[in-house]
């Protein structure tokens, strides 16, 4: 589990068919060990190695399949934030790092971004409720059901994620709030009893 607080970007050090490193800061990387999750832009990974401040992660097809993984380039900066401890403060909202899907950024309006997604995808998305984006948990301002949301991130979200690097046109990894889907789910299914 996470909190969808990034907590800083590192840089890509190398990128193979089904897997890829990149390189941490001591702090970071302090107490991590094999076996460890980290996020990944929001994409919830498995440390198989850990060189200093290198640390390797491997990607399965689906993964690759669902996520912006798939488009890592050496020199890239991805956002990272480690998990949860018991005790750690949840800042955000609880994360799971099972991304839906990606995202598009549709337009970038100052610090206002609007986003495309799968229309059916929007039941989910609520304004007030919670998403994560590159794994950042966020607010929604708007959504509609045609499937377009929009967020406002504040400069300090633009300076510590991914999200203050892309453009318009460029994909995110998306994941919804799993307490929301329960909740609409359960609602859905009552209406259907009716």
């Amino acid at each position: 589990m996470f909190s969808g607080i990034v907590q800083g970007l590192f840089r890509i050090t190398s990128v193979k068919k089904s897997s890829f490193s990149l390189s941490l800061t001591p702090n970071f990387s302090q107490g991590l060990k094999v076996g460890a999750s980290v996020a990944v832009d929001g994409v919830c990974l498995t440390v198989v190695s850990i060189n200093n401040e290198v640390v390797t992660f491997d990607v399965i097809s689906e993964t690759l399949k669902k996520t912006t993984l798939k488009d890592l380039q050496v020199g890239q900066f991805v956002g990272c934030e480690r998990s949860l401890r018991v005790g750690d403060e949840i800042g955000g909202h609880l994360v799971s790092g099972h991304v839906w899907g990606v995202a598009t950024i549709h337009k970038i309006v100052g610090n206002e971004l609007t986003f495309s997604c799968p229309k059916n995808w929007m039941k989910y998305i609520l304004p007030k409720g919670f998403i994560a984006l590159d794994g950042a948990s966020l607010t929604v301002v708007d959504a509609s059901s045609d499937g377009y949301f929009t967020t406002h991130l504040i400069p300090e979200t633009l300076r510590m994620t991914s999200l203050g690097r892309k453009k318009e046109g460029g994909l995110v990894n998306l994941e919804i709030d799993s307490r929301t889907q329960v909740l609409v789910e359960a609602g859905l299914e009552k209406l259907n009893q009716v």
